[in-house]
């Protein structure tokens, strides 16, 4: 029976995962690797500029979350759209999507290009630092643009589980990245030495090159999911209220959540220049990690979410169960990772004494709570989102962060005064309680939903 279980082979199900999250993995590892690449050529101008640009990239991260959640909430019903075949359904949820990103990009837009002292300011209180981190933000702030019309797409083909297709285009923009970081920020090739600015100028190029590539893919190739412009601005009101129904707490969630993380980095920067370097360097690292490990939260929206798009509720519970448990091996591992690989890494950034070893610290830190991380992300992200629970979600996430996270970040980095290792280790309180939370929710199977019923063109027809 297909509600067994025991029918769902480990064999079958990891080579699923592999097809699935792997591509995701690399993709999310490309990324970070490509900050880290920012992060080690800016670092090693000195810790001025490494917190500059840790400074200044935190709009970028608010704007990423925010884009990340409500796609994440489209991608509810384009995963379920998938199980039945719906494709002109898909294409109508990808256009919406797209639309509201845009409008969003231009908000981050206008914000970053005719406000970016008072942004900064919010993050940092050295006036050196703000001063070196504007134009990254000034130049920086096309790609706003770029990725809302970049990532819409890119959901659609992970959802339709077409993943391979965006890690070939960030593989490209890893490598032209990378190219131009070392030709504008040291002035090779004739080029003036840019510094802090010449690694936004290559970070903008590199996700222009990226967001045609993905623009070619879907309808240069003729995909499945590409269709006549005007098929993915045909969504009607219903499927319209539907997605902002879902997406709107999945936005809220990664946004609030993307704010308090920032905050953290806020407070922590705050304790000085070596401290605010240490944590931009320590957080690029795990981010390499955590990253590629929460690929699996994604795989388990998209086979999950197809299931239940499926009608096959109990199936879908047992996937995930057996997703989760793999989920957690591949965190204590990456966890693993970190600590072991962290400090072969941490050589490469030209640290203080008292940076670095403020640094090896945290790193340690990382790694021994990124399964709990990771297992809180899986739910979230994944068993939560892909069946529409995503107001539990939000309240569950944002709530943890900013009533725990926030608080005791600047209670102990700014008024307790402690090291920023141990303020580092008192922030994860709040992953303890918001596992208790999820796990909770998560056996309840409440979150066990279709929300495509009625709204899509194949879902109406089954219906009658």
């Amino acid at each position: 029976m297909e509600n067994n279980l025991n029918d769902i082979k480990n064999r079958d199900l990891i080579g699923m995962l592999g097809r699935v999250a792997l591509p995701i993995a690399l993709q999310s590892l490309i990324g970070s690797s490509l900050n880290l690449i920012d992060n080690l050529m800016v670092g090693s101008l000195g810790e001025l500029q490494l917190n500059a640009v840790g400074v200044a990239v935190q709009l970028f991260f608010i704007y990423w979350m925010l884009l990340y959640g409500f796609c994440g909430g489209a991608a509810t019903f384009i995963s379920q759209f998938f199980g039945v075949k719906d494709f002109g359904s898909i294409r109508k949820t990808t256009g919406f999507t797209l639309t509201v990103a845009v409008g969003i990009s231009l908000l981050f837009f206008i914000v970053a290009e005719l406000f970016p002292h008072q942004i900064l300011r919010i993050f940092t209180r050295f006036p050196e630092v703000i001063d070196t981190g504007v134009d990254y933000v000034r130049i920086c702030a096309p790609t706003f643009i770029m990725l809302a019309i970049t990532q819409p797409f890119t959901i659609a083909l992970r959802a339709t589980q077409q993943t391979r297709l965006p890690l070939y285009a960030s593989v490209i923009a890893l490598g032209t990245n990378t190219f131009l970081n070392y030709v504008f920020i040291f002035g090779k090739f004739g080029a003036p030495a840019m510094g802090v600015a010449g690694a936004a100028l290559a970070t903008a190029i590199a996700r222009f090159i990226e967001m045609c590539l993905i623009l070619y893919m879907v309808f240069g190739r003729k995909n499945v999911i590409s269709g006549k412009i005007n098929e993915f601005f045909r969504y009607g009101k219903e499927l319209a209220v539907k997605v902002i129904k879902n997406a709107t707490p999945t936005a809220s969630n990664e946004t609030l959540w993307g704010i308090g993380t920032s905050l953290y980095v806020a407070a922590f920067a705050r304790m000085g220049i070596t401290e605010g370097a240490a944590i931009q360097a320590c957080s690029t690292i795990n981010n390499l990690f955590i990253l590629a490990s929460f690929s699996i939260g994604d795989a388990i929206l998209i086979l999950v979410g197809q299931k239940l798009g499926e009608g096959r509720k109990e199936l879908a519970y047992n996937m995930s169960k057996k997703l989760i448990r793999i989920g957690i091996i591949i965190g204590i591992a990456m966890g693993i990772g970190i600590i072991l690989a962290g400090e072969p890494l941490l050589s490469l950034f030209e640290f203080t004494e008292e940076g670095y070893g403020f640094s090896r610290k945290i790193l340690f830190v990382y790694g021994a709570a990124l399964w709990l991380s990771l297992y809180n992300a899986m739910h979230v992200t994944g068993t939560l989102r892909c069946g529409g629970d995503t107001k539990f979600a939000m309240f569950t996430e944002t709530g943890t962060v900013w009533m725990i996270g926030v608080p005791t970040a600047f209670l102990t980095a700014l008024y307790l005064d402690w090291p920023i290792y141990f303020a580092v280790l008192a922030v994860k309180i709040e992953e303890v309680v918001k596992g208790v939370i999820l796990t909770k929710r998560y056996l309840s199977k409440k979150w066990l939903k279709n929300v495509i019923l009625d709204v899509g063109e194949k879902s109406k027809d089954t219906a009658k």
